[in-house]
């Protein structure tokens, strides 16, 4: 049987998790036991501390009201419960390996291991960039961040956005060319392809009604998002690019997005660690700053 505050930890979590499913996924534990643990708290407070329906939970006013005063009471305990020797901060000395998408582990997760690196000295960052998926186990990877799909249950996982992608052109090839009115005026119009290292060819261009399409013969190639992204901003060509990239070029209107009623479904982002024993100290803050810098960056900076 889980003590007190197992349960109260439990509940922390479950109050920020969009359902309960989500909490067990984070907390590395079956969806029935947070609701277990849930119900002995409420037994225990003798109130409702959240609203269930079949599809997702909401937290009740009382529920809410609990919730910071648990976590600080909490926090206060673990400060209580610290060792007090210089072992205390051996949990923040080692090698932590993060694997990341290349353009938005460079622009978004690189800063947030930048002050982690930069206020915990004693940990290493091992950053590898790289748009294919990793082998979390195989490459001794501890914390990585995808997009798209994420079905593996054999991960503690935090979903902290989605990505957007759009059809963008300059406005000067726009002005030469004109815009696009459908997905079929691309074959006549010069078009970017992004090389998946994973089949040595193009990714297809993504759809609404789960539409692909290969805008071949392509006037620029390149296994690289961002140089992409450079050759649709220097008017070369037209290009579907993830909106952590356009939107800042929006915004300074040197990019125009087009076809947008034809935007496929946003994908999501995780970031996920493997459920393996006890987390080590600084795997655990380097998933927690990871997860905060993406979240932030959630409506200013491409990520919704």
């Amino acid at each position: 049987m889980l003590h007190l505050q197992d349960r109260l930890r439990i509940f922390c979590v479950a109050a920020e998790a969009e359902s309960f499913r989500d909490a067990a996924s984070r907390l590395g534990m079956s969806p029935q036991g947070v609701t277990r643990a849930v119900q002995e708290l409420e037994a225990h407070y003798g109130e409702l501390l959240f609203h269930r329906t079949t599809r997702r939970v909401h937290i009740t006013d009382f529920g809410a009201e609990l919730a910071p005063r648990v976590r600080a009471c909490l926090d206060q305990l673990e400060a209580v419960l610290a060792p007090a020797s210089p072992q205390a901060t051996a949990g923040l000395v080692g090698r932590v390996r993060v694997t990341a998408p290349r353009s938005l582990g460079r622009l978004r997760v690189l800063p947030a291991l930048n002050e982690v690196a930069r206020l915990h000295p004693g940990i290493v960052i091992d950053i590898r960039l790289s748009d294919e998926l990793a082998d979390v186990v195989d490459g001794q990877i501890d914390v990585g961040v995808r997009m798209g799909l994420f079905k593996d249950n054999g991960f503690v996982v935090r979903k902290v956005g989605s990505v957007d992608f759009g059809v963008y052109g300059s406005r000067s090839l726009i002005k030469h060319h004109g815009i696009p009115q459908r997905i079929t005026d691309l074959a006549a119009l010069p078009t970017t392809g992004l090389i998946d290292h994973r089949a040595g060819r193009p990714w297809h261009w993504f759809f609404s009604k789960e539409r692909r399409v290969l805008p071949e013969p392509f006037a620029f190639v390149t296994d690289d998002p961002e140089a992409e992204c450079d050759a649709v901003l220097s008017g070369v060509a037209f290009g579907q690019l993830p909106d952590y990239l356009a939107q800042r070029h929006v915004q300074a209107r040197r990019l125009v997005r087009v076809l947008e009623e034809d935007s496929p479904a946003p994908w999501d982002v995780y970031v996920y660690r493997p459920q393996r024993g006890p987390v080590p100290t600084r795997v655990r803050l380097v998933f927690d700053a990871i997860v905060e810098a993406l979240k932030k960056d959630d409506s200013a900076s491409g990520l919704s």
